[in-house]
């Protein structure tokens, strides 16, 4: 007897059904795996640097070195990321002022030896520190040099006192009648150098005597960063003659230069944070600085040319002498400069 073909399938239906099931998954997980490795394929090649345009594979770009981060959209997440550059991330900040104070020389003699990518580099360093020191020093109460002169215009009499109160200090008397406009004119009318300088003295005279020196003392601390300029590379010529022999070139001074400077503008400010906390150390603190930065300069000196101690504190003896005089030399030039192109 031959068996119906209507009652054999059903039986065989839940036998087959499974069999189609599994190669049907297969198909189905490679597309998810495909997908994802595709997503994450997407998502590598979409982190390019928005500085260069080129393709980032880490957290620095390796074309331009900018670091890869999403725009700041808030206040907080600014504050984050300049707390990390500060303090975490440019390490080099703490790393170069702990060697810039405490190991004279050292700075110049890396930078030198090619190991610079873990300090800040010399011009930047100096940069910062000038700016700081500057916007210090304009915070302090200025001075000025008081002449009080007699008949003709000769000096009797020299002080120094804060500005404000230099206006106090009496000078020629003034004649009966006589306006404080007119007795300026005849006072700066005694100026008499000759030459085409003269009459624009005797108006820089005027400006000054107008406002009690307050524009022209501005004018001077503003210009004392441009002197700067001019004379560390004047200077670092100078040492070429002091080192000629082992040669040296000329930007190995100029170097080193701007590494003391730096010295000298971090020193300075902290030196006046620390008086104006103990006062009665004052005096004490000015000779303690006087004395560290003149070891700084030997020691540096040391550390960089590598010569006997007798040699270097001569050296620095000379080189002292010629800084105190190319230091006035350039502080008169300040001085006509800013009086000649007041405002």
């Amino acid at each position: 007897m031959s068996t119906p073909v209507g009652a054999a399938l059903p039986e065989a239906a839940p036998d087959a059904a499974p069999a189609a099931a599994v190669p049907a998954a297969v198909p189905r997980a490679a597309n998810t795996a495909a997908a994802t490795t595709a997503a994450a394929a997407g998502a590598l090649a979409a982190a390019v640097c928005d500085n260069c345009g080129a393709s980032v594979p880490g957290r620095y770009c390796g074309n331009c070195g900018q670091r890869l981060e999403a725009p700041m959209h808030t206040l907080g997440h600014f504050l984050m990321v300049a707390f990390e550059d500060v303090t975490h991330a440019d390490s080099r900040l703490w790393s170069t002022l702990g060697a810039l104070l405490t190991r004279p020389g050292f700075l110049t003699h890396e930078f030198l030896s090619g190991r610079r990518a873990r300090y800040l580099p010399p011009v930047r360093l100096y940069l910062v520190l000038s700016v700081a020191f500057f916007l210090v020093a304009s915070w302090s109460r200025p001075q000025v040099l008081q002449l009080s002169t007699g008949a003709g215009g000769v000096p009797r009499a020299a002080r120094v006192v804060p500005l404000e109160q230099a206006g106090d200090i009496p000078g020629d008397k003034a004649r009966p009648g006589e306006s404080v406009a007119q007795r300026n004119a005849r006072e700066c009318g005694m100026i008499s150098i000759g030459g085409p300088l003269n009459p624009a003295l005797q108006k820089a005279c005027l400006r000054i005597r107008g406002d009690g020196a307050r524009s022209f003392v501005a004018a001077m601390r503003h210009n004392l960063p441009r002197a700067m300029f001019l004379f560390l590379p004047l200077l670092a010529g100078l040492m070429m003659l002091f080192y000629w022999r082992p040669r040296h070139y000329y930007v190995e001074h100029l170097l080193l230069l701007v590494h003391n400077h730096a010295c000298v503008f971090l020193v300075l400010p902290l030196a006046w944070g620390v008086s104006a906390l103990l006062p009665w150390l004052s005096g004490w603190m000015d000779f303690a600085v006087f004395l560290y930065l003149v070891w700084y300069m030997y020691r540096s000196m040391r550390t960089v040319y590598g010569q006997g101690r007798a040699l270097t504190a001569t050296k620095l003896a000379a080189l002292g002498f010629l800084y105190f005089v190319f230091a006035i030399v350039m502080f008169v030039l300040n001085f006509a400069f800013s009086a000649l192109t007041l405002d």
